[in-house]
């Protein structure tokens, strides 16, 4: 199924040309970054696996840019997307991912676990669904110390079926929490398609009703869909309103991993979405229609690439991790000693 985006009604009406040459930025950042990582895994500079998010950038891009400083990111082992939303530089992402001294992480994260406190990306997390109570708690010390931040979760379509989604959000309601739930629905949940797999047609919306939430599902591939969602939910939060859930129908051009051809999934359907529906082709042409000029758009793409191609080479030339760090960040201390 493809979604059609609204036209706009009036140049720059609601958004502006400032925040959607942000929005464009943002998401041809994290497409070239994640084309970047993906060749550098055919070159072996890559280690293990990772899930990229190509197809999916309007959802990172349109959230990130709503967000204010202090705002917390709570995100799936599918995180690269996130972490470069939120400001990451793109050498700390590649970095972390070859497991070079300049990552992110000093290489000991990896793809699956990336985190950077001073972005407000409070980590990826791989096992399903385990980070949406977890995104409870940082809400909740936020409305225990009286804080405006909000903490925002992302998840796959998949983790509706876990039983931490529906303890979270019962959590989250009855607190009237500050988080928004934000369901990353790419019609797959690795192998499976979801609509197979679950009692409903929209597996995050459709269950909103059961926790006095309400339904809210959007164009996921429409950057300026998604940041008017964001806002609204954001002034929600902050007003005290509690917690949202929304459900962005998106789809990853990708296999679930690199591992996975994406085999299973019907004939022509990729193509009809990277040809009807891919993120960065509707962004680029929303940006004609409010009248930025095509060399603009052009000197974005180019000061992308040019950050990117730069990231990659300092990351060949950075030497690997000593072997001390194995002995640092292991607890809160910065140490590693057990303590009784």
């Amino acid at each position: 199924m493809l979604y059609k985006a609204a036209k706009p009604s009036a140049p720059n009406d609601d958004i502006g040309e400032e925040i959607r040459l942000e929005l464009y930025r943002s998401q041809v950042n994290i497409r070239q970054a994640e084309q970047r990582a993906f060749a550098l895994f055919l070159q072996n500079l890559v280690k293990g696996t990772s899930h990229l998010s190509l197809g999916q950038e309007a959802v990172a891009a349109g959230f990130a840019t709503a967000m204010k400083k202090g705002d917390l990111s709570f995100c799936t082992y599918r995180g690269h997307a996130h972490t470069l939303a939120r400001g990451v530089p793109v050498e700390k992402v590649l970095g972390e991912l070859m497991q070079r001294d300049n990552g992110l992480m000093r290489g000991k994260g990896g793809s699956m676990h990336l985190t950077s406190e001073e972005h407000g990306v409070m980590g990826s997390y791989a096992i399903i669904g385990a980070h949406l109570p977890i995104a409870c708690g940082a809400a909740w010390r936020a409305q225990y110390k009286g804080e405006k931040d909000v903490t925002v979760c992302f998840f796959g379509d998949g983790t509706t079926n876990i039983g931490a989604f529906h303890e979270a959000l019962n959590f989250a309601a009855i607190w009237k929490l500050p988080v928004i739930f934000v369901c990353e629905n790419n019609l797959y949940m690795e192998y499976t398609p979801i609509a197979d797999v679950t009692a409903v047609p929209s597996p995050a919306g459709d269950r909103a009703s059961a926790y006095g939430l309400e339904k809210i599902v959007i164009d996921g591939n429409d950057a300026d869909v998604v940041y008017r969602a964001a806002i609204k939910a954001y002034d929600k939060e902050r007003a005290g309103g509690g917690p949202s859930l929304i459900e962005c129908l998106t789809y990853r051009h990708s296999g679930h991993s690199r591992a996975d051809p994406g085999h299973y999934r019907p004939k022509g359907e990729l193509e009809k979405w990277k040809n009807e529906r891919d993120p960065i082709k509707i962004y680029r042409e929303r940006l004609r229609q409010f009248g930025v000029q095509q060399s603009a758009i052009d000197k974005i793409d180019a000061e992308v690439l040019a950050v990117v191609d730069a990231a990659t080479e300092a990351c060949k030339a950075a030497p690997m991790p000593t072997e001390e760090i194995l002995f640092t960040d292991v607890y809160a201390d910065g140490g590693w000693a057990w303590r009784n």
